[in-house]
């Protein structure tokens, strides 16, 4: 092979590799309110690109519904160790109807919300990514300095999993909030949960922190 021909071969290479690098990652991200309102309104929390990856989506085809499970702490800056102040944790669902061949999306959170249903994946993605006003009060002593720390963790549900969400969906318990599991069923879970590692459905975890402030 000619050395001009190889060179155009490895410009090639390193241009895909360049676009493939460039590519955004999945991120969760903490917005503030303006400064005077910081005392009285709770930040809103976003993600951006939580059903990209492959395996999430040939999972949720194959029956296996996604959690998005958020939490929001806020936090009291200190000088030497930091206290937390607060906290609270909501549920987003995403499942696939194969039937219906369309999307559900639904909030988890102090009651069940549904998002929509969607035709397109892209469009549960982008009613996914949508900002989220949590219910957390805000700090109001303006001689302290705060900060809030937003994590969010994806997962594919197990069998059991999806049982207890559509127990949730009807109004017949809370096992998704308030952690509440079946002790009997435990190794069973845990068999269905190995089972959605194996197949590629890893926990994926993001975080995102604020800036420090004062109310």
């Amino acid at each position: 092979m000619r050395i001009g021909a190889l060179s155009v071969i490895l410009a090639a290479a390193l241009a895909v590799r360049g676009t493939a690098q460039a590519a955004p990652e999945p991120s969760v991200d903490v917005i503030m309110p303006q400064p005077p309102a910081r005392a009285t309104d709770a930040p809103a929390v976003t993600s951006a690109r939580m059903l990209d990856d492959r395996t999430t989506r040939e999972l949720l085809h194959s029956g296996f519904p996604a959690r998005l499970h958020f939490r929001l702490e806020l936090w009291e800056a200190k000088t030497f160790v930091d206290k937390e102040v607060s906290q609270v944790e909501w549920d987003v669902i995403v499942r696939y109807d194969p039937l219906a061949r369309h999307y559900i999306v639904t909030r988890i959170a102090q009651k069940v919300t549904p998002l929509g249903t969607f035709a397109e994946l892209k469009d549960a993605a982008e009613v996914v990514a949508r900002q989220f006003v949590p219910d957390i009060k805000p700090p109001t002593d303006p001689k302290r300095r705060y900060y809030y720390f937003a994590s969010l963790e994806v997962e594919m549900l197990s069998v059991t999993d999806i049982d207890e969400v559509q127990r949730w969906l009807r109004g017949e318990g809370e096992p998704m909030v308030e952690g509440k599991k079946n002790v009997g069923t435990a190794l069973g879970r845990g068999l269905q949960t190995l089972f959605t590692r194996m197949l590629g459905g890893q926990v994926r975890t993001y975080h995102a922190r604020s800036a420090v402030f004062r109310p």
